[in-house]
């Protein structure tokens, strides 16, 4: 669990910078993404995320997403909470939508779209089987509970799908979440970022979908870089109390 006690203006940007090997070439090399809102954002796995502003904040894992190139389906396991002080409030499937690198934004898939798509339930198979953990939430948020956007129809033992669920600073809120790309769109190397509206705000998550190259550099250095991106914040912070 994280712990974000002393929360830092949302003005002030956190910006994860994935390098490249030098045997790439220079115009392959990576930009450090720019949210196109205020918020900090860091790096807690090769394919794990967190991004949060004064509102709100979410986690993100999308290993199975990289893996998914060339398809036209994106499944992301996200997670969400938002800060002691701020009112419960409910999410709906229109509050998270992806920006592709285009800009485009493609919404959230309704669950008859992921009943139709029936090869989703392979894809989930896919993602159980090698999972990253998204279980980093501020301290307060001790309470799990269930984002259900989405069941399987074959294999839910009963379960139901539900278009919103509400959150509150005590409940980190965790689920698999489906997009299905625009004809003629596949999952392509380049910058994407999960976007979740709150009642104040918006966070969005970068991801990065990485070609051979970039996917075998961070395995190697994602722990250094994200050693530098903590000392950043540390630096910051303290800046900031003075």
């Amino acid at each position: 669990m994280e712990t974000k006690r002393n929360l830092l203006v949302p003005a002030m940007l956190m910006v994860v910078v994935i390098a490249a090997p030098a045997v790439m070439a220079q115009e392959d090399v990576p930009q450090a993404p720019v949210p196109s809102v205020p918020e900090i954002f860091t790096i807690k796995g090769q394919f794990t995320r967190i991004a949060y502003n004064n509102e709100g904040w979410v986690t993100l894992g999308y290993r199975t997403a990289n893996g998914s190139q060339g398809e036209q389906w994106m499944l992301l396991d996200a997670g969400v909470t938002v800060f002691k002080g701020r009112p419960n409030q409910k999410l709906t499937r229109d509050s998270f939508s992806v920006k592709l690198p285009d800009g485009s934004m493609v919404p959230m898939a309704s669950q008859p779209e992921f009943q139709k798509a029936g090869y989703l339930r392979g894809l989930n198979r896919r993602a159980d089987t090698v999972r990253d953990s998204i279980n980093y939430f501020p301290n307060q948020a001790a309470q799990g509970c269930p984002m259900l956007f989405f069941t399987d129809p074959v294999n839910s033992d009963g379960a139901m799908s539900f278009d919103e669920f509400e959150v509150t600073w005590q409940r980190g809120c965790v689920g698999r979440i489906f997009f299905k790309l625009p004809e003629g769109k596949t999952i392509e190397p380049g910058q994407y970022w999960l976007s979740v509206k709150f009642s104040g705000s918006t966070v969005e998550a970068p991801f990065r979908i990485m070609t051979k190259e970039e996917e075998k550099y961070l395995k190697k250095n994602w722990k250094d870089l994200q050693k530098e991106h903590e000392a950043f914040l540390k630096s910051e912070a303290e800046k900031a109390k003075k």
